[in-house]
């Protein structure tokens, strides 16, 4: 939790830099969902609710960075991660991301039939997401996006994974 709540300082130090366009945005997610992409779910339960911030573009780019947290209400798995998203599109648009998260789940590296937690085998995983969004103003937009942790079988062949469903919304300063 120690990792969690450092994690969650960083990205409060770097949500004050002053950068154009920046957001916020928050949501709620569906934890631990069922997806090709993962070994593992519905071994853990509750909602997720997001928080965050995404910066202004880099240069000419559409590239945004971003840093946000994912509390869990059941108490299981939470996360804050870091990185960096493109959006395409116009008032119809897809976000891609990379980043890094750091989260309070097991960082066990077996299978143990009596831990109904999540075994990710690091306590540092990759957080690859892709969203839909419409652009309803200026300011405001709304996304549908699906978020991954994993290792990606960098630090051991386990590598159950855990997939977040969900909808957020967006506001721009």
């Amino acid at each position: 939790m120690k990792y969690l709540l450092a994690a969650c300082a960083g990205a409060a130090a770097m949500a004050s830099a002053p950068l154009a366009a920046q957001e916020v945005f928050g949501g709620l997610y569906n934890h631990d969902v069922e997806t090709p992409l993962v070994k593992s779910g519905n071994i853990e339960d509750g909602v997720d609710v997001m928080v965050g911030w995404r910066g202004g573009r880099i240069g000419a780019t559409p590239i945004q960075p971003y840093v946000y947290g994912a509390l869990n209400s059941a108490g299981d798995t939470s996360f804050a991660a870091a990185g960096l998203s493109a959006k395409f599109g116009g008032w119809l648009y897809i976000r891609p991301g990379l980043g890094i998260a750091i989260h309070s789940g097991s960082a066990s590296n077996f299978e143990n039939p009596f831990n109904q937690r999540v075994e990710f085998g690091s306590r540092i995983v990759f957080a690859p997401e892709l969203g839909i969004g419409v652009q309803f103003s200026s300011r405001a937009s709304a996304e549908l996006s699906i978020v991954h942790l994993s290792h990606g079988q960098l630090l051991g062949r386990q590598n159950p994974g855990l997939d977040s469903v969900g909808a957020r919304v967006n506001f721009a300063f």
